[in-house]
């Protein structure tokens, strides 16, 4: 699925006006039909409910929803902000709502602001996502006395005050902190970024028929991977299909007291379909692993508690180097001899990427089309420290074009950042999955994939919505607070599954 910059948005929204054609008033009529039925859905009409709006067209479709809520039965009163100008649509929405009787509409200039209900809720009609500086004035003034209400706000489009890309961190700006968040027909890319989730809520996408041959034709470096995006990737296997079509892979892992991080990797590895599995322990973890995963071959390092070398990795199809690998200087000296010398794909994870971070010389020496998995931490240990989630994710865009590898960067709406400066925000996972394990997971889904054959932008892609589909399917079986990583591995072929029956 697409994704856009809220210019973009906008020229969405002239194009359809236009090429429709329809009117710009009754596409915000579209727009509030949009926003009344997700209220009819989810509130009852005993719910009271209090609509501020401000002099834009963000105002016009909250005015325009305060109209149908009141005809179709709900308690609402309707307030908006004094301005020297407002918007065309917007004055035609108020007349409409001004001839209805016994709908209380009233206008506010000063700060003497209606009391809020704690068991009212408040619809924040404001500003929308074309706003390009803070909020100032009597407007802040309101956004204040609206997140001191105790009361459920429900945001039209974007919470006011929030910008839809980038936004500093700490935000200081006044911002409305809506409980839930009605954007319509794209989410804006700033829902993507941990340090907004308070303003956010939960986001919920509304379509409101933007014209369907703008967005095909639109071009934009950002996407959202959903079911219809690795629909094909996962396909059904023939009958005479034998363990040497789908590859070897090599997971390299493990240390002293990190032995189950190397087994978890390797278990997901095969999990994700890998014919076969090497992993490559240090001699302590040999019959941990050996007992823990029968299904794996192991070699061990001639080293008893850490990497100190691998002799032969040229004859695996995909390798996977970090899980629990710890930073001894001799480990170090190990992965430096082995990104001189490798020539399959690889993936770097966890303490592969610290062991870079801690050896600059080595970031260079990492080939091309290599895939690396790191959280916000450990990036920013590898390229510096970034203020916020936006900025770090165009510096994740500038590190993946200059050295050409795919970058999985880690969290909530995980970012795969492609070598061509596109990047892809994960739709699945859950906060269950923030546990130790969990990454180890996931870089043994990627590798099982690239031994296979895919390509490194659909490894990367296609692992971590599984991963996160596991995740999901675990936490619908079994909560998210008890969640581990190895709940996750068993819930891989379920994953796998759904994605396949999606195919059908």
């Amino acid at each position: 699925m697409k994704l856009f910059t809220t210019k973009q948005i906008r020229e969405l929204d002239a194009y359809t006006i236009k090429h429709e054609p329809i009117s710009s008033y009754e596409l915000m009529e579209r727009a509030a039909n949009a926003l009344y039925s997700w209220f009819a859905q989810n509130l009852s009409t005993l719910q009271p409910i209090v609509v501020f709006c401000g002099p834009g067209n963000n105002g016009g479709d909250g005015l325009a929803l305060a109209r149908l809520l009141y005809t179709s039965g709900y308690s609402v009163e309707v307030y908006y902000l004094t301005a020297s100008a407002h918007s065309s649509d917007f004055q035609l929405n108020l007349e409409r709502l001004k001839a209805i009787n016994f709908l209380p509409v009233e206008i506010f200039s000063n700060s003497d602001f209606p009391h809020i209900g704690e068991n009212q809720v408040v619809v924040d009609a404001i500003f929308g996502s074309g706003l390009s500086k803070p909020i100032e004035g009597l407007a802040a003034q309101l956004v204040s006395h609206i997140n001191t209400s105790g009361s459920r706000v429900v945001a039209v489009d974007i919470p006011s005050g929030l910008f839809g890309e980038e936004n500093p961190f700490p935000n200081s700006n006044p911002v409305v902190r809506a409980a839930d968040c009605l954007t319509l027909q794209f989410p804006k890319l700033s829902f993507f970024f941990a340090e907004n989730s308070s303003f956010v809520g939960r986001w919920h996408v509304l379509p409101i028929g933007l014209h369907p041959e703008a967005i095909a034709g639109a071009s934009t470096s950002w996407h959202y991977t959903n079911m219809e995006t690795i629909r094909g990737m996962v396909k059904p296997r023939e009958r005479f299909a034998h363990k040497g079509i789908f590859g070897h892979c090599l997971v390299v892992a493990g240390s002293h007291g990190m032995i189950g991080a190397a087994v978890m990797a390797a278990m997901s590895a095969a999990r994700a379909g890998a014919g076969l599995v090497t992993l490559h322990v240090p001699a302590c973890g040999y019959e941990i692993a050996q007992t823990l995963a029968p299904n794996i071959m192991v070699v061990c390092d001639s080293n008893e508690h850490h990497l100190s070398a691998v002799d032969d990795f040229q004859r695996y199809d995909a390798v996977c180097i970090g899980p629990g690998l710890g930073q001894h200087p001799e480990t170090a000296d190990a992965l430096g001899k082995i990104l001189a010398e490798i020539n399959v794909p690889l993936i770097l994870d966890a303490d592969a990427l610290n062991l870079v971070a801690a050896n600059p010389k080595l970031l260079g020496a990492i080939p091309a089309g290599t895939i690396i998995t790191p959280h916000p931490g450990e990036f920013d240990r590898l390229f510096g420290v970034s203020t916020c989630g936006w900025k770090r994710l165009e510096r994740a865009r500038e590190v993946a074009q200059r050295y050409q590898h795919v970058i999985i960067l880690k969290g909530a709406y995980s970012q795969v950042v492609l070598p061509d400066g596109r990047v892809f925000f994960n739709s699945t996972g859950n906060p269950g999955m923030a546990t130790g394990g969990s990454g180890d997971v996931l870089s043994g889904i990627v590798v099982g994939f690239l031994a296979q054959g895919f390509s490194i932008a659909d490894a990367a892609l296609l692992a971590t919505f599984v991963h996160g589909l596991a995740g999901d399917i675990a936490a619908s079986d079994l909560g998210e607070n008890a969640l581990v990583a190895t709940d996750m591995i068993s819930y891989i072929s379920n994953a796998l599954l759904e994605i396949e029956i999606s195919n059908l």
